[in-house]
């Protein structure tokens, strides 16, 4: 066995993924990396003590509208706004159907935590670095659950521009996710875009071609680190009324 893949819920990820690489192998991680920072940051510590490849599951950067709006950034411009919009339906079987679902232990959080998160990366991927977060959330359709089913939150970026971010699991039907980048010379939107099933191979592939040439993977711990220390400030801002700088990199 050469590699892992860390499928478990959110919360027991840092557990696996560390032991996995202290037995010296690969390994790929379901998104969130984790749920805490300090979870995050031990699975960081052992990839760097291994010196293995460690990869964080975030396949929508391999559609290729994602990666042709990655490209397009240039021509933009000076960047001033973005989108970032995840509005899902989950049923109340949905959470029901597992005990971890919903719980802030292991799932670690709703509809941003778990579900919009991809959107977070990508918007993250394109705007760059996060500096103050302003956030409310509410859980408005499900019940038993100790998390949030709504959220809307304003990112500030390093360079001025602003950011939203809207993730629910309370719109029935569903609607698919959307990101966007605007800028003085232009625009790009990605909608839900190509199979998300080809994207995740896409990811794997990339992770295996990163072990087999010795070189970063394309979403490595440092970036599932960053899409975290957002979506906790989100959280936190929510908690307290107040904006809240993302915890920066390790």
């Amino acid at each position: 066995m050469d590699a892992v893949s860390v499928c478990l819920p959110s919360g027991a990820h840092a557990d696996a993924a560390a032991l996995a690489l202290q037995a010296g192998k690969h390994v790929v991680v379901e998104k969130p990396i984790d749920v805490t920072l300090a979870a995050a940051d031990r699975i960081i510590a052992a990839e760097r003590e291994s010196g293995r490849t460690v990869a964080v599951i975030s396949q929508r950067r391999f559609q290729r509208e994602s990666a042709a709006a990655h490209r397009a950034l240039p021509g933009l411009g000076r960047i001033s706004s973005g989108i970032a919009e995840s509005t899902f339906w989950r049923t109340q079987d949905y959470y029901d159907s597992k005990p971890w679902r919903g719980t802030r232990a292991l799932d670690g959080g709703g509809a941003l935590m778990n579900q919009g998160i991809h959107a977070v990366d990508l918007l993250l991927w394109l705007m760059g670095d996060p500096v103050e977060v302003l956030a409310r959330t509410a859980c408005l359709s499900h019940d038993r659950i100790e998390v949030e089913d709504t959220v809307a939150a304003v990112v500030t970026f390093a360079g001025g521009a602003l950011g939203t971010i809207t993730a629910t699991t309370a719109a029935n039907p569903g609607h698919p996710v959307r990101v966007a980048v605007h800028g003085d010379r232009g625009s790009v939107v990605i909608g839900e875009g190509t199979d998300l099933d080809e994207a995740h191979l896409a990811q794997y592939t990339d992770f295996l071609d990163a072990v087999r040439d010795r070189r970063p993977p394309l979403v490595g711990t440092a970036d599932a680190r960053r899409a975290l220390a957002v979506v906790l400030a989100v959280y936190e801002s929510a908690r307290t009324g107040k904006p809240v700088a993302p915890n920066g990199e390790q």
